[in-house]
């Protein structure tokens, strides 16, 4: 499973509250973005949690506090759980003339026909759903075993902070183009269900192991799932261009002009930062020196 995806409306990474006393030791990748003067920041985030991680570090709000405007994925705050649901759902259902069971193969349909029955969930309550869309619904269910959500997610608390001080938030991305992103994965279908199932046995170590990387600021390790995620398989090399390098392709066109205008502090998901597709190298190219603090 891509490590990306484990997002509930596009969002990843989970926590336990075992490694949580409210951010006491913790040091998230946080990273200082500088060139002529203009000192700006990188936040590398999860995107759920649990009540536990309510709060964000102090070296967290004091860069948001010295920052002129803030970038994030996409500004979910600024849409009604109704209006995500109206705009989402031309993306999640099939077509009439299709079901799930007619666009994916017999051996893949049997294995979620017998995921969601152990959980107590008759399958034909997604025979409209796209592939992509059952597989959010499958992510989402796990999170929900481990008693995660959004709701603690660092996405969402750097959003609720710089807006309770009135910066200006951007976003890299809408709604429209990460679901767009999502449903260009199904080319590849079945692979992207066989990597989901391979991978959901162990998805409490990995979920756990993770983010323990994120709290302790472990580039090495976060790197380390990075090559995990995407891996020399089809799908891994597919996935890897549309989930990450892509994107943040175009993140660095969209960021490096507002990074030369102002202080700007900048959330997105951890694993957007590493490796030689990453914003940190990337940034770098750009004349950008990057130095982590909020250690």
């Amino acid at each position: 499973m891509r490590f990306l995806l484990f997002r509930a409306s596009i969002g990843v990474l989970l926590f336990t509250a075992l490694l949580f006393s409210p951010f006491g030791h913790v040091a998230p990748a946080l990273f200082k973005v500088e060139k002529n003067g203009i000192n700006s920041y990188l936040l590398g985030t999860v995107h759920v949690g649990t009540p536990k991680m309510a709060g964000l570090p102090q070296c967290i709000t004091q860069a948001i506090d010295n920052s002129k405007q803030v970038v994030v994925e996409v500004d979910f705050s600024k849409l009604s759980a109704a209006q995500i649901q109206m705009r989402s759902a031309p993306f999640m259902q099939l077509p009439a003339d299709k079901t799930l069971a007619s666009v994916i193969s017999k051996k893949t349909y049997q294995s979620l026909k017998n995921y969601f029955a152990n959980s107590g969930i008759d399958i034909a309550l997604f025979n409209q759903h796209r592939p992509w869309a059952v597989m959010v619904s499958m992510l989402q269910l796990e999170y929900q075993k481990l008693g995660f959500s959004e709701q603690y997610g660092i996405d969402k608390q750097v959003l609720a902070h710089s807006k309770e001080i009135g910066k200006k938030v951007i976003s890299l991305e809408t709604l429209e183009q990460q679901l767009t992103m999502l449903s260009s994965l199904e080319q590849l279908g079945d692979e992207m269900f066989s990597e989901t199932f391979e991978h959901l046995n162990d998805v409490e170590f990995y979920f756990l192991d993770l983010v323990k990387a994120w709290t302790t600021g472990d580039m090495d390790k976060l790197a380390k799932y990075y090559r995990l995620s995407f891996d020399d398989s089809e799908y891994g090399q597919y996935s890897e261009r549309v989930m990450l390098i892509d994107r943040n392709n175009q993140w660095v066109k969209t960021l490096t002009p507002l990074l030369a205008e102002q202080a700007t502090f900048i959330a997105v998901g951890a694993l957007h930062l590493p490796e030689q597709y990453g914003l940190i190298k990337q940034l770098e190219k750009q004349g950008f020196t990057i130095t982590r603090i909020c250690e």
